[in-house]
């Protein structure tokens, strides 16, 4: 039997198969395309996940890894807790930084909600952001950044669903990037729970959303 090829990590079958998902959306997501992606053949996918579901519900599982991983660099990186949330929040979104890509991601999630052991793990990758989330939010409270007696398990989910919903309002108006948009709504969100003196640091230059793009931001 052929043994393992070396040098291919699960991560990266992984990382393959997410950007199969934003380029390809469900219809393309196939055991073949992602070993093509990676230069492997679809028999060396199967031996590792077994089938296309056994993919997906890996890809779940890594996501909660993630979480913890990717809150712990962004904390590394930036000197203020809220600092290091925007960019949390704005990395998790990369992969969706089109429209279309957008798309096709919302189409694996409808699928997640709809197969019970599907949603079991997104709902694992969800806690584990929320967790991660209140994590950051609880380290902004204890530094002075946010204002003393905020509720961060509270904010925490509001974080999540502004994330969520400014994603997809930027997919529709499609005003400046994802990024921009992210970043936007949360210092909006933000802004009444921080503390005297501090100003979450922008992201990156946004447009405001309701705004009319110049030629450039077109």
């Amino acid at each position: 039997m052929a043994g393992r090829p070396r040098g291919v990590d699960d991560v990266v079958i992984l990382r393959a198969a997410a950007e199969v998902i934003g380029r390809l959306g469900p219809a393309g997501l196939t055991l073949a395309a992602v070993a093509r992606e990676v230069g492997l053949v679809p028999g060396t996918l199967v031996q590792r996940f077994g089938s296309k579901r056994g993919l997906l519900v890996a890809l779940a599982e890594q996501s909660v890894k993630d979480a913890d991983a990717m809150a712990g660099r962004a904390r590394e990186r930036h000197g203020a807790a809220l600092d290091a949330l925007t960019a949390l929040v704005t990395a998790w979104l990369a992969p969706m930084d089109a429209p279309e890509r957008f798309a096709n991601h919302l189409a694996f999630l409808c699928l997640d909600l709809t197969d019970p052991q599907l949603h079991e793990h997104a709902l694992a990758a969800h806690l584990a952001q929320r967790r991660a989330v209140e994590r950051l939010l609880a380290d902004a409270a204890a530094t002075g950044e946010l204002r003393a007696g905020t509720d961060t398990a509270a904010l925490a989910g509001s974080v999540q669903a502004v994330t969520a919903g400014a994603g997809l309002t930027w997919a529709l108006e499609r005003h400046g990037t994802l990024a921009q948009r992210v970043a936007h709504e949360l210092r909006t969100l933000l802004a009444p729970y921080e503390a005297s003196g501090h100003t979450t640091a922008p992201h990156t230059t946004a447009p405001h959303p309701d705004r009319p793009r110049t030629p450039e931001e077109a």
